[in-house]
Order: C-alpha cells, then sequence, then structure tokens
C-alpha cells in the first residue's frame, strides 16, 4: 500500500476547514485539520505532516506566527498561506517569514491540488539530486551504496539502518529530527526498545563522523536529534 502524503491544514471556518479536508482526502492525501493557530505547532510535532495548508486570519493565533513557530523547527517544509487578505504588504510578509505560495479566498480546490502537487514535486526534486553524493562537512555520502567517504581514506561501509538515519539527518541539517518521526519512518514504531535501538545508532554515527569536529550531533533532549553543520 502506498503511504499516504500528509497534510495539515489549519483553518477555522469549520465548514470550509471540512470541505478543503474531505476534498483533499479523497485525493488520496491524510489530513489533519486544525481549527485555531495555537494547535498548528503540537500537531505538527505529533504528525510530522509533508506540507502545510494556513489560514492567515485564525483566533488565539494567526497564521503567520504559525507559520514562524514551525520554521523555527523546520526551515525546508512546505507552507501554503490561506488568505482573505489582499494586501501586497501582506504577501510579502508571509514569504518573508518562510511561506512557499500564497492563495487569496475565494479559491478552487483545483488550483490548491495544483499547488500542493509544485511544491511536493519541487521538494521530490531537490532530494533527487542529491541521491547519488552527498557532502556534509569534510565527509561526502554515497546513499545508494551505503559508503562515507573521509578525504583520501577508505570509505566507511554504513549498515542499512545507519546509512538511513545519517540520510535523514542530513535532509534536515540544523533542523530538529523528532524522535516520534524518525522512529516511525525507519522502525515503524516509536516504542521503547527501539527508541534504544535508534540511540545506539546514534552513537555509532558521532563515532563515524568524529574526525570533522565542525560536525556534531546532538540530543535535544525529549525531542529528538539535530545534526550541525
Amino acid at each position: 500500500m502506498t503511504k499516504k502524503i500528509k497534510i495539515l491544514l489549519a483553518e477555522d471556518e469549520a465548514v470550509l476547514g471540512q470541505i478543503v479536508k474531505e476534498s483533499l482526502e479523497t485525493r488520496d492525501f491524510e489530513v489533519i485539520l486544525c481549527n485555531n493557530g495555537e494547535e498548528v505547532l503540537p500537531a505538527y510535532k505529533e504528525y510530522i505532516p509533508e506540507l502545510l495548508v494556513l489560514d492567515v486570519m485564525m483566533p488565539k493565533k494567526d497564521g503567520f506566527t504559525a507559520a514562524k513557530e514551525i520554521r523555527n523547527i523546520n526551515s525546508s517544509v512546505p507552507i501554503i498561506f490561506l488568505t482573505a487578505k489582499s494586501q501586497t504588504q501582506d504577501v510579502v510578509t508571509g514569504f518573508n517569514l518562510g511561506g512557499n505560495d500564497y492563495i487569496k479566498k475565494p479559491f478552487s480546490m483545483e488550483e490548491l491540488i495544483v499547488r500542493i502537487h509544485n511544491l511536493l514535486r519541487d521538494k521530490t526534486a531537490i532530494v533527487k539530486t542529491n541521491e547519488n553524493l552527498v557532502t556534509i562537512g569534510q565527509y561526502v555520502l554515497e546513499p545508494a551504496k551505503q559508503l562515507l567517504f573521509y578525504k583520501s581514506e577508505d570509505p566507511i561501509q554504513l549498515t542499512h539502518k545507519e546509512n538511513q538515519l545519517l540520510w535523514h539527518l542530513i535532509l534536515h541539517k540544523n533542523e530538529l529530527l523528532e524522535r516520534s518521526y524518525i522512529l516511525n519512518e525507519l522502525w515503524e514504531t516509536d516504542d521503547f526498545f527501539t527508541a534504544r535501538s535508534m540511540d545506539v545508532y546514534i552513537t555509532k554515527l558521532r563515532k563515524k563522523l568524529k574526525k570533522d569536529a565542525t560536525l556534531k550531533i546532538i540530543n535535544v533532549r525529549g525531542l529528538g536529534y539535530k545534526l550541525i553543520s
């Protein structure tokens, strides 16, 4: 079964939110619906969606503020703003806060879906461009062969899990990689024993990367890990 792409939708208009949610679900997306801006960050941390659609004018916390909080922990997840505002400054503000696209209300579902697909395709293209060789500090990773190179030394052969884990850390370089996300992504469960197993792999990767003092995998207590470069 193909894994569904998760979208976090934040919309305070209950009827519109439900219509958009159901429309996206008919296109085989998995949708997490938030009713106000305060729900966005906790929902993001719990579900780790691949894309966010945020209404700008929401009670308790607006979409711009919610997006700023998301950007503090993830600089690359695509964000689309929905808004009734049409002033140029509002659009500029949205993009300056890290938004990737901006749709003005009223909008058609077809337009929203096309824009979602465009952003997801762009993100996938960036990943695929770097799949052959990935430079991280003074190291080079060749994911397809599970090899890690350091300068002119003999390559280090990584295990499958080490390779997968390092690849995800690199994709989220200098960002928080949530424990629950990586456990469910690589182990398909986040129970106590798999969590301890991941900690062991993190320790192994730290040893393999120790020759470059500018690289660090730090533990963000209770949340996850960051690859600092």
